[in-house]
C-alpha cells in the first residue's frame, strides 16, 4: 500500500478536547441553542448540499440562526463548533507519522465543507501530519458515493489497490472495497499496526495458489 486515506471525525479527530464528548453536548448550556433545534433547522434539510459544496455554510447558517437564535452570530457558533470538535487522536497520528517516514503518503479523506476543512488543516495543524486533504465539498460528492473514491483515485495518481482507507463508518469501508481500495473499519479500540497486519494476512490468504 502506497497511500493511506484517513477519515477525520471519529478517527483522527474525536470530539471535544476536554472529554471527547460531541461538540454540541453543552451547546444549549453554553450558547442557549438546543442541539435538537440546530439539527432540525440546519443539518436535516441542508447538510448534504453544504458538505458537497452546493450551499455555503455561512450563508445558510446566518439564515437559520435568524429564525432559531437571533442573538447568536454565525461566527460565534462556528468558532464554538470547530473548537469543540478538535480532539486529536495523537496515538494514531504518531503511527501515521511513522509510516510517512517510511515513504507512505498520508492524506485525509473526509466528508467536510470548506470552512472546517481549512480549520482542520491550518488552525488545528493537521497539515503537519499529512500530505494533503481530499474532502467532499471540493469533490462535489461525499462518501459512500463511489464517485468520491473514483475522483480521489484519479487525483492521487495511485492505483486503487495501492490505497488504504481508514474510516469508522462501515458503509464507507464497503464502498472503498467495492472501488478496489484496501480498507480498515476503525473503532475506538483499533490499533493501526494490528489492523494493517490482519489486512495483509487476508490478502495473502485470498491470493490464487501457484499452479507451478
Amino acid at each position: 500500500m502506497q497511500a493511506f486515506m484517513v477519515d477525520v471525525d471519529g478517527v483522527v479527530v474525536d470530539g471535544r478536547p476536554s472529554d471527547g464528548e460531541g461538540w454540541d453536548s453543552s451547546l444549549e448550556e453554553d450558547l442557549g441553542l438546543a442541539s435538537s433545534d440546530l439539527h432540525k433547522a440546519l443539518f436535516e434539510p441542508y447538510w448534504d448540499a453544504i458538505v458537497t459544496g452546493k450551499l455555503c455554510l455561512e450563508e445558510r447558517l446566518e439564515s437559520v440562526l435568524a429564525d432559531i437564535a437571533p442573538k447568536l452570530s454565525r461566527h460565534r457558533l462556528l468558532s464554538y463548533w470547530f473548537e469543540n470538535d478538535a480532539r486529536l487522536n495523537l496515538g494514531l497520528l504518531s503511527d501515521l507519522a511513522r509510516h510517512r517516514r517510511r515513504g507512505v503518503k498520508v492524506f485525509l479523506a473526509s466528508n467536510q465543507e470548506h470552512l472546517r476543512a481549512n480549520f482542520l488543516m491550518k488552525s488545528l495543524g493537521l497539515e503537519h501530519y499529512c500530505d494533503g486533504i481530499f474532502y467532499s465539498a471540493a469533490l462535489s460528492c461525499r462518501k459512500p458515493s463511489l464517485d468520491f473514491y473514483k475522483k480521489i483515485t484519479e487525483l492521487s495518481g495511485f492505483l486503487p489497490e495501492e490505497l488504504l482507507l481508514i474510516d469508522d463508518t462501515k458503509a464507507n469501508v464497503q464502498a472503498a472495497r467495492e472501488s478496489g481500495w484496501n480498507a480498515i473499519h476503525w473503532t475506538k479500540s483499533s490499533d493501526l499496526e494490528t489492523q494493517i497486519s490482519d489486512l495483509q494476512v487476508i490478502g495473502k490468504d485470498t491470493q490464487c495458489p501457484s499452479t507451478v
